[in-house]
């Protein structure tokens, strides 16, 4: 009975951990099985010089719903979205939605969701508590005089001596920027390792810092007090380049700084100078500003003041990509029934929504 089109901007395949392609159901199967055309692009995260604006913009033509995982080529513009009268959703594979023109979509009235499942933020949290680690005990560099056939000597053991966590004299304090779900995860992670934890988050209600046993404080003394300052923002106009060479100079010279948020959160520029100038130790980075991250790019000559990896953070055996594909087609599903969706990021725009398409199905 529909007529309904479908827009995947950015598709994914799916694989198991040896590489091989997944024996799963393609979750979109379930929206062709309800008669809706499904049209994909080549774009995405991976793909910068994919689908541009303009053969976009052929694509999502009389589209009656937007999704995909993330896209650095050409992000969701007004244009694009300008390119269906009948579009009622942009609906994010990823929990990111930063590529999106959300203020353009609340204008067109235009539902834009995202996919917060747990297998991704979750994953997040656990691979940033990794990277933390990582650094404060020296794992790789003890790994690599074992392999070049050094021993500990005495003359050289504190090039190996890692760091204490637990809250005592010697123990680190952990500043979180953001205390969202990854944020409050990391928290949790943490909690039975008993450090003192600061939080900074103007966006959350106060008693999530209660609820997870963290200090609420302002910016600058969370960056001034932390040994490890990790972000967990949405990038946005406020969070782009929060972290510059201002906001670093008030961070302690022994620090760390970790990123597995978005790459633009912070300055690289003037991450590269003060890890040069040793203003800050050493920090870890899964997102970068550009990516992928340039082969001629100055943060991989840093040794081990950094340790980088290529936006995989959240890349776990059973997890991954998939179930934010369940509940982006679950968000389509709902939208084409004429029914608001989880995870609606413009919530202001729900009523004219309704107006215009509540209860008015073209599937089901």
């Amino acid at each position: 009975m529909s007529n309904a089109k479908i827009f995947v901007f950015a598709p994914v395949e799916f694989s198991t951990a040896s590489g091989e392609k997944e024996k799963v159901g393609n979750p979109l199967e379930k929206l062709v099985a309800e008669g809706c055309e499904i049209v994909e692009g080549t774009a995405s995260w991976h793909t910068p010089q994919g689908n541009n604006e303009d053969e976009m913009c052929v694509f999502a033509e009389n589209a009656d719903a937007l999704t995909g995982s993330s896209i650095r080529s050409s992000p969701i513009t007004r244009k694009i979205m300008e390119s269906s009268d009948r579009l009622r959703i942009v609906a994010k594979y990823t929990v990111g939605y930063d590529d999106v023109d959300v203020e353009a979509a609340t204008d067109l009235g235009i539902l834009v969701t995202n996919s917060p499942t747990e297998a991704n933020w979750g994953g997040v949290a656990e691979g940033t508590v990794a990277m933390m680690l990582t650094i404060l005990k020296k794992v790789r560099e003890r790994d690599e005089a074992m392999k070049a056939g050094k021993w500990r000597h005495p003359s050289q053991q504190g090039i190996f001596l890692g760091t204490r966590l637990e809250d005592c004299a010697e123990g680190i304090t952990l500043g979180i920027i953001g205390l969202g779900r990854i944020g409050r995860r990391v928290a949790t992670l943490l909690a039975p390792w008993r450090i003192k934890i600061l939080a900074y988050d103007p966006f959350v209600e106060r008693a999530r810092f209660t609820l997870h046993n963290v200090i609420e404080t302002d910016l600058d003394t969370l960056l001034a007090e932390s040994d490890v300052v990790t972000l967990h923002v949405a990038l946005t106009d406020s969070s782009r380049k929060m972290i510059n060479s201002k906001t670093l100079a008030k961070m302690k010279p022994s620090a760390i700084l970790l990123n597995t948020s978005r790459g633009a959160v912070v300055d690289e520029k003037a991450l590269v100078a003060v890890l040069e100038n040793e203003t800050i130790a050493a920090a870890a980075l899964d997102v970068f500003e550009d990516e992928p991250l340039a082969k001629n790019s100055p943060l991989l000559k840093l040794g081990h003041k950094v340790l980088l990896a290529p936006h995989m953070v959240s890349g776990n055996s059973n997890a991954g990509l998939f179930p934010g594909v369940v509940w982006a087609v679950e968000c389509i599903e709902n939208a084409l029934k004429g029914e608001v969706p989880e995870s609606v990021i413009n919530q202001e725009i729900l009523p004219r929504w309704r107006q215009r398409f509540g209860n008015k199905a073209i599937i089901g």
